[in-house]
């Protein structure tokens, strides 16, 4: 188990392989020579927790290239997640054949934070049925995992289930930042404290909600900018959940070095907010409370799987625009760049809901598309 001394020394800052830069984009190849200069810079600052996962398409190769095959295995911790919804996945065999085929991407012979991947109460079945809870405890006793856990898109009653039952898991993923923390779909506040009543230590995802709080309306950066001026309103973000009891880690997807520089120059030397700090990020919450907008963090879970090709994140984002910016033409441009190449458009969506029964966000994707449609078309 993951001990307290461990927890509290962890570095807290952890390096997201989901959003990495993308050499030629239409063929989603990523840049490894600009991705090992970021990594470089992460372990440079005194960093060393990497996530990846088996369906972050192109991420465990890019984490051999650019962390694996170049640095000391002593000197950072590596993940991966065994996802039983990923293409190809359709029994025992297959879902567990993903831990071998991360450990050969990733070129290590051990893991040395694996997670059940984005439990709910749509797959924990699977997960029973298949005996996967049993697969990474053995996997642990043969010394290929060093600490087991799960990442977790559900309500605070199912994780409590989860986490009764199997009160062995060492630490859970969770998805947690400021604007969710009282949001009744995602509940990140009710989650955090049921992890908590658990003493279970808690990575965070989306801590800059997909990159939502990197931008925030006007109203919030002038909050914000009149107590700590200069900030990136990303920094307010991932400060906000690094500075509460029990996180182990904060997870970035960054996308570019410029990222890897504004995190690591508030994240090396981590300071947690300040009263008057917080003060803001409750006023903030306030005024993101107060905005309709479409919940998608652009995860991407729901797009491998589309028959159409249709961007729905990307044409999401578009909405958001106009949603929270009222910004029509910018969104206007932004849905016709979405929607450009081999991409549809939200109105060629056939209603098959794949789309749905992937989406951690459980966004009702049909519904917006049609009304994206009806705004932007």
């Amino acid at each position: 188990m993951l001990d307290e001394q461990f927890v509290k020394e962890m570095p807290k800052l952890g390096f997201g392989l989901m959003r990495l830069p993308r050499a030629d984009v239409e063929k989603d190849i990523i840049d490894i020579d600009q991705t090992s200069k970021m990594v470089d810079a992460f372990l440079d600052a005194g960093m060393r927790y990497f996530d990846s996962a088996y369906v972050y398409n192109g991420s465990e190769e890019a984490a051999r290239k650019a962390l694996v095959t170049r640095h000391p295995r002593d000197s950072y911790f590596i993940t991966s997640k065994l996802n039983v919804g990923a293409k190809g996945v359709h029994d025992e065999a297959s879902a567990k054949a993903e831990f071998e085929e991360s450990m050969r991407r990733e070129g290590v012979d051990y893991i040395d934070f694996y997670l059940l991947h984005a439990l709910s109460s749509e797959n924990i079945r699977r997960f029973e049925d298949w005996k996967i809870w049993d697969f990474v405890k053995e996997k642990k006793a043969e010394g290929k995992i060093r600490h087991w856990g799960f990442s977790f898109h559900d309500t605070p009653e199912v994780l409590d289930e989860i986490l009764t039952r199997h009160p062995d898991a060492e630490f859970v993923q969770l998805q947690i930042n400021y604007a969710d923390w009282d949001n009744p779909n995602v509940q990140s506040g009710r989650c955090y404290e049921v992890a908590r009543k658990h003493s279970k230590p808690i990575v965070v995802m989306e801590p800059v909600k997909g990159g939502i709080l990197a931008n925030p309306p006007k109203a919030a950066r002038e909050l914000m900018d009149a107590v700590n001026p200069g900030a990136s309103y990303a920094s307010w973000a991932i400060r906000f959940v690094a500075s509460l009891p029990g996180i182990m880690v904060v997870l970035s997807g960054m996308s570019d070095e410029e990222q890897v520089a504004d995190n690591l120059s508030y994240m090396k030397d981590f300071q947690p907010l300040s009263e008057e700090e917080q003060e803001v990020i409750r006023k903030v919450q306030k005024i993101f409370a107060d905005i309709e907008r479409i919940p998608c963090t652009r995860c991407h879970y729901c797009t491998p799987g589309c028959p159409k090709k249709i961007n729905i994140p990307e044409i999401f984002s578009a909405m958001n625009m106009q949603l929270v910016y009222e910004n029509h033409g910018r969104a206007m441009n932004m849905y016709q760049e979405a929607t450009q190449g081999v991409h549809a458009k939200a109105s060629e969506c056939i209603g098959c809901g794949q789309c749905e029964r992937q989406c951690p966000q459980h966004i009702m994707i049909r519904r917006e598309l049609k009304q994206i449609a009806e705004a932007l078309e």
